[in-house]
């Protein structure tokens, strides 16, 4: 660190200080530094700018250093100056400064450049902007003399200070204005309400520019304020936050403790009156009148009332509570969410027949007081509320909220198994009519009388199958059927044995042929569907044919099981290897219910650990002299000549045959095209169709033929030629064609008499389609039933005429 010492000078002794002596002289400097600086301030500039030549003689041969000096201030300056010319601070000068300019200042440090300036000839220091002691109170500069030629520093850097002087420019003001504050109501007099506090930016140290006073310029007589600590007090007792609630108080700080010329600020408080409890409520009405239907349920509102409280938040609050009449114990009252009004509810059924009308006695009170204003008092309230009973109709009522039956599962069809009874409520007391709702008897096991009320069954029951039944019993008045009432019944069907106990798990088991005497082969076990009262127990035997067998033998261990045991040992497999053992298990409930299970006991090889390695009895029976692989190679020639066969069908069934004897099957036509339209009635005289029906008696005059059109004949039959059928020309071609077709059918003992043969190769046996000639269909008018056609809509009504089977009663189509 560099440190610049200035040189003091005396008129009798010289000292200087250099750079050299600062280590020997630092304690020394410590307390001497702070001294000088005041008594330089304070010197005339006449005496700080000696040369240091004068003293040069005799501080050389003392000390033998270097001489070197600065010559300055510690400077000082007012801060807001406001003149046109820049405002002089001081002067720097070096001990080495000749006056002839070979000498250049350099100023740096805070400002240096911008804020303030130097004459690098002069030493002149010059302040260019305005200074504002709020903004920065000093401000720390470094200063250095070099050789304006070599730029060479002469001197070492040395430091020093400019501090700016306040002037009362700042005046007081509240940061945090405007203020809110309260205090409750009916405080008294010096209550405390808010502390004010101004702050002044300038120096409290320097005179009084910071010394605040504070007054109260709004808010009189109500408020003061005191004018040292700015505490802001009640001025006027018994304010009552029902009058008057908001108060704006303004407070001024003014610094020089007040004086005239002194700057002043002002600030806004808004002062809220607290609500306190001084205020007893009162219901607006002495008497409410309320009403509500009978049907209403439990719980239901009738009404609210209010004991209004000029107070607020939790001093208004209530409780409200019936103390007398004749409803206290029909009717509740409780609290609303806001504790301000009271909800009057029922509490019991009401019914305008037994009590039209009841009365009450409410009262309202405070749940929060003070007992600084309980001389206030009472803060309670009574008033008088009268309720009326609406009648309505209502549904019917049972005598019952719910039913509970107990059934056996074996009680007769017609059984009446409970009467349920149920009354019209109203003075009218109308007819009531029961039934059952379907839904919740959708099997239909019961049924109720529709006037008493008897409820009986009308299927039987099965425990087994349905347990309980839950069923519910309408009530509806005859004169109102919307007055509809239901309750719930519940059946409980109760056990009955009626069921037999069979063998549970498995009905089959194995012994092995290493087996012997004695042995346990199978445990079984029964179950009954039934649940007697005293638990299931059963008893099992064999069946008395087979009590006596050789092979096997049962054992009742009397706890719901039994063993099934070997009777011999010796077991083979070229014997009998499957035995079927008729099981008998009863039950212990009246009546015994008592059945037969048949267990099968199959003869398996084992090892000699008992675990079964093959139950294949025919295994042991093929001859040893045929091995396995001859087995295969037999049954696999069966599969061949199996598939071989099947080929052969099947090429069989689609061989063409060329004429066919079955007359339910060879059904042929003759094919005639027209190449216009259809000529009515003539289309009908074109041949004479008796002919194909007695082709003796057929003539050549064949009557009235055609005359519009020559028919083109196109025949489809191998066996006739082209030839023949045209050979006759003109109008007798038709007639030649069906003559040489009846001769020939005629011949041929295996064609019917009445038609002409055109044979295609796959219709009839053999096709899929099977036939599609509509000549055997005619075979029968009783092989088909045309009733159906009725039931298509009235596109297929001509067809149904057609058929005879018309419905005449079935309603027109429109």
């Amino acid at each position: 660190q560099r440190t610049a010492f200035m040189k003091k000078e005396n008129h009798s002794s010289k000292l200087y200080f250099t750079m050299g002596d600062l280590l020997q002289l630092r304690a020394f400097t410590s307390t001497l530094l702070p001294v000088a600086l005041c008594v330089l301030t304070l010197m005339p500039h006449s005496l700080l700018g000696k040369s240091s030549k004068e003293d040069n003689t005799g501080s050389s041969a003392l000390l033998h250093r270097i001489k070197r000096g600065w010559v300055w201030n510690q400077f000082f300056v007012l801060e807001e100056y406001t003149g046109l010319e820049p405002l002089y601070i001081g002067k720097l000068h070096s001990d080495m400064d000749k006056g002839d300019g070979s000498i250049k200042y350099i100023l740096t440090g805070e400002g240096a450049g911008t804020t303030f300036t130097i004459d690098d000839s002069t030493g002149d220091i010059h302040a260019i902007q305005r200074l504002d002691r709020e903004v920065k109170a000093q401000y720390v500069l470094r200063a250095q003399a070099r050789n304006r030629l070599t730029d060479r520093p002469l001197e070492p850097e040395s430091e020093f200070i400019v501090k700016i002087q306040d002037i009362n420019d700042n005046e007081p003001r509240f940061l945090d204005g405007p203020y809110q504050a309260t205090v409750p109501e009916m405080s008294k007099i010096g209550t405390s309400v808010i502390q004010l506090t101004a702050t002044d930016a300038d120096d409290p140290t320097y005179g009084n520019s910071a010394r605040v006073v504070y007054s109260i310029l709004e808010g009189q007589p109500y408020f003061s304020v005191d004018a040292k600590t700015g505490m802001v007090r009640v001025s006027l007792a018994d304010m009552d936050r029902e009058t008057r609630e908001n108060y704006t108080v303004v407070i001024q700080a003014k610094d020089m403790g007040g004086q005239l010329g002194g700057l002043a600020g002002t600030t806004t408080v808004n002062i809220t009156l607290s609500d306190v409890n001084d205020n007893p409520p009162m219901f607006d009405q002495r008497l409410y009148q309320m009403s509500v239907p009978e049907s209403v349920p439990v719980g239901s509102v009738v009404g609210r009332i209010w004991a209004k409280d000029r107070d607020t938040g939790v001093n208004a609050e209530m409780k409200y509570s019936i103390i007398d009449g004749d409803g206290r114990d029909t009717f509740d009252i409780s609290t609303d969410p806001t504790n301000l009004f009271g909800i009057i509810t029922v509490k019991k059924p009401l019914n305008f027949e037994n009590k039209p009308s009841y009365t009450l006695k409410v009262e309202g009170a405070n749940t929060h007081l003070d007992l600084a204003f309980h001389h206030r008092g009472p803060f309670k309230d009574v008033t008088i509320v009268h309720v009326s009973v609406e009648d309505v109709d209502e549904p019917p009522v049972f005598d019952l909220p719910a039913y509970y039956i107990e059934l056996p599962e074996d009680t007769e069809i017609g059984t009446v198994m409970k009467t349920v009874s149920a009354r019209d409520p109203d003075a009218a007391n109308h007819t009531v009519r029961y039934s059952i709702e379907r839904s919740s008897d959708p099997e239909k096991y019961f049924y109720i009388e529709i006037t008493s009320g008897s409820l009986m069954t009308v299927r039987l029951l099965d425990r087994e199958e349905v347990g309980w039944h839950n069923i519910t019993v309408l009530a509806m008045e005859m004169n109102n059927p919307t007055q509809i009432s239901s309750v719930s019944v519940a059946v409980k069907v109760l056990d009955v044995n009626d069921n037999p106990p069979s063998l549970t798990d498995y009905l089959e088991a194995y012994v092995c042929d290493n087996a012997k005497a004695g042995q346990l082969i199978q445990t079984v076990t029964a179950v009954d569907p039934d649940e007697p009262l005293g638990g299931q127990h059963f008893y099992y035997s064999l069946a008395p044919e087979a009590a006596n067998n050789p092979n096997f033998t049962l054992r009742d261990n009397q706890d719901n099981t039994a063993w099934i045991l070997t009777r011999r040992g010796g077991w083979s497999h070229q014997g009998q290897t499957v035995f079927y053992l008729p099981i008998i298990i009863s039950d212990s409930e009246q009546p015994v219910q008592t059945s037969t299970s048949t267990l099968t006991i199959r003869l398996c090889s084992c090892d000699q650990g008992g675990n079964v390695m093959s139950c294949n009895a025919e295994a042991y029976s093929l001859p040893t002299s045929l091995s396995r692989g001859a087995l295969i190679a037999i049954l696999a020639c069966i599969f061949v000549l199996l598939v071989m066969i099947l080929l052969m069908l099947s090429l069989r069934s689609h061989h063409k045959k060329p004429y066919l004897c079955d007359e339910e099957e060879n059904v042929h036509e003759n094919i005639v095209r027209y190449d216009d339209e259809g000529g009515g009635e003539e289309d009908t005289e074109a041949f004479d169709i008796a002919a194909m029906w007695n082709p003796r008696e057929a003539h050549p005059n064949l009557g009235k033929m055609r005359q519009d059109m020559l028919p083109e004949i196109e025949s489809l039959s191998r066996y006739i030629p082209q030839a023949c059928v045209m050979g006759g020309g003109g109008d007798g071609g038709v007639h030649g064609y069906v003559l040489a077709k009846l001769l020939e059918a005629d011949m041929d003992p295996c064609a019917p008499p009445y038609d002409s043969l055109q044979t295609y190769a796959y219709e009839g046996e053999g096709s899929v389609a099977e036939s599609l000639s509509s000549l055997q269909s005619g075979t029968s008018n009783t092989d088909h039933e045309y009733d159906y056609l009725n039931e298509w809509g009235p596109r297929f009504k001509k067809l149904a005429e057609m058929y005879g089977v018309l419905d005449t009663n079935s309603p027109p189509p429109w």
